[in-house]
């Protein structure tokens, strides 16, 4: 798992680089140094909620979604087998269930 300075370092640089951004660009629409923005994406330096606030408008989008973590095409795999297991054993058990009570009643 990895350390909320990381994710915000790696998710920083992400969105940075899709907004088409360097980071000195980045660095002027939220006033601070270029240096600041370059410190942060390599884990040096964890800015303050104020300035997470100037980052984020800098990029167009909410604070808080420079925390974000995307799951892994591995974990989104055994979510999607835990579930599909669920559902077969909810469709079984229900099955057997119709098909067994009948027989009960007697």
């Amino acid at each position: 798992m990895e350390n909320l300075r990381s994710i915000l370092a790696n998710n920083l640089k992400e969105n940075r680089k899709r907004c088409g951004f360097s980071q000195s660009m980045l660095a002027e629409k939220a006033n601070i140094t270029t240096q600041y923005v370059a410190m942060i994406e390599i884990s040096r330096k964890f800015p303050t909620p104020e300035m997470l606030e100037r980052l984020a408008e800098a990029l167009g989008m909410e604070a808080y979604a420079l925390f974000m973590v995307k799951p892994s095409p591995k974990d989104a795999m055994e979510r999607l087998h835990d579930t599909l297991v669920c559902n077969i054993e909810r469709v079984v058990s229900e099955a057997v269930e119709r098909s067994v009570a009948p027989y009960m009643k007697r």
